[in-house]
């Protein structure tokens, strides 16, 4: 498909998406995490149309104002991959993929479920599902995803979230343009969905090797992820593997390092078949 792409539908829902590059280009797909947009790509995304890629940023289930459906089990990754999907189908695909955060764990499913959709696979902060549920109970991940269980309370969730992402290193420009998206609107509530949908989540896909080229990349000073999971997620892909250790960096890695996380997007897309 050659035309551009503002809005899409799928499942009911109609999703916002961010277009840009050249329309002949290669496509790379980039998914935020919790508690952004497509916006939080913005500066990768520049960096990856002048190498000549065609980037599709959109904005995911309980983000983009259409796509906000009531009750938690609406939020479980099978629904969350199957819109990512459906929009890689509608470029006729497979697509680089690349996911931070939520989006990350988005994206290894994707890979797992529809590897005929991936051409690529690179994955920002959270390791491969299998890998960071293991470090949870080898590692002191435990103890670094108890807001977790806050964000499960109803208003509680909402509070400590707010509270949270003002201390979390986010940088400046990037916290204004979450509050302004997210935190200060009825968002956040259907964003929080994807935690509260933790216990319905299906596991079929939790162990599955991945088998398109994959880069991971973790940063050493992100308080919410492990280094066990990082490591530990060469063990669940069947296929070229490159694990980048960024030192010096907290969590926001797009935002901070957009230079360094464009680069390895296109040094892992020119590995592609």
């Amino acid at each position: 498909m050659t035309d551009r792409i503002s809005q899409y539908s799928h499942d009911g829902l109609t999703f916002d998406v961010v277009d840009r590059g050249p329309i002949d280009g290669d496509v790379v797909v980039l998914l935020h995490g919790f508690p952004q947009t497509a916006a939080s790509w913005s500066a990768v995304s520049d960096l990856l149309n002048r190498k000549g890629f065609r980037t599709l940023a959109p904005t995911q289930r309980g983000y983009s104002a259409g796509a906000r459906p009531a009750g938690r089990r609406q939020y479980t990754t099978d629904k969350l991959t199957d819109d990512v999907a459906a929009l890689i189908e509608l470029t006729g695909g497979p697509a680089h993929v690349v996911g931070h955060d939520w989006g990350a764990m988005v994206a290894w499913s994707i890979a797992a479920a529809r590897p005929d959709l991936v051409r690529t696979l690179t994955t920002v902060s959270v390791p491969h599902p299998a890998a960071f549920f293991k470090s949870m109970v080898t590692s002191r991940q435990g103890l670094r995803s108890f807001y977790m269980g806050i964000f499960q309370l109803p208003k509680a969730g909402e509070a400590f979230a707010r509270f949270m992402m003002t201390r979390a290193g986010m940088p400046r420009e990037s916290l204004a343009i979450s509050k302004s998206e997210v935190m200060d609107t009825p968002a956040l509530t259907t964003a929080l969905n994807w935690y509260r949908a933790l216990p319905f989540e299906p596991r079929d896909q939790l162990g599955v090797k991945i088998t398109r080229p994959t880069t991971h990349v973790w940063s050493d000073g992100d308080v919410a992820l492990d280094r066990k999971g990082a490591l530990l997620t060469e063990r669940y892909v069947d296929a070229p593997y490159k694990l980048e250790v960024v030192e010096g960096a907290n969590h926001w890695l797009p935002n901070s390092r957009p230079e360094l996380i464009a680069e390895l997007i296109a040094e892992r897309a020119a590995t592609a078949d």
